[in-house]
């Protein structure tokens, strides 16, 4: 579940959509070695220890924040959706996986077609959870990436909260299991 385009890497390493930077390069060759392109000016990664994580719904976002109560981060999200929402109330981490193999489980999972077999899907940046997943005590529920970060905010999930893979990264290493994540509405 690896790249599949140069510019897929490109555009996931700049914390930008694939589209916008072809869009901002308009004739570049990414196959080519040597290539000069444009793209976004990312900053380091925010630091510190998250304690809490709300998970708006209403708002499609992510906030964390420390122990005295300090917003640390806040991130565009997909939460759920009207057929598989997200659980409601608090719940806490349970455990970090990166770049994690995905098992969908029909008689567990929400239902994906006719399957009726347990698969498993190597691991990845365009896997299902992308290349983050944040196990929440809430079983088959986590926060985690997506292989296609132009769509956060715009579809729904399957009750999980998805991330673009960058976020989600970024998140990851800012917690621990304990932490808890309040869903509201």
């Amino acid at each position: 579940m690896s790249y599949e385009r140069v510019s897929e890497r490109l555009a996931e390493r700049f914390h930008m959509d694939e589209t916008y930077l072809k869009a901002i390069n308009p004739g570049a060759d990414f196959d080519r070695a040597g290539t000069r392109i444009k793209v976004a000016n990312v900053s380091g990664n925010v630091a510190g220890e998250v304690a809490r994580i709300i998970a708006d719904k209403g708002r499609e976002q992510v906030r964390a924040y420390g122990a005295d109560g300090t917003l640390i981060a806040a991130y565009p999200a997909t939460i759920g959706s009207t057929d598989t929402p997200s659980p409601s109330g608090t719940v806490q981490v349970n455990r970090i996986a990166f770049d994690p193999n995905y098992t969908y489980n029909p008689k567990i999972n929400f239902k994906q077609g006719s399957n009726d077999k347990v698969l498993t899907i190597p691991p990845g940046p365009n896997g299902p959870v992308g290349s983050i997943w944040i196990a929440l005590s809430k079983p088959t529920y986590g926060i985690h990436g997506t292989p296609e970060p132009s769509q956060i905010g715009k579809t729904n999930s399957h009750g999980c909260v998805r991330l673009t893979n960058w976020d989600a990264t970024e998140l990851a290493k800012m917690v621990k299991p304990g932490v808890t994540v309040e869903f509201a509405e």
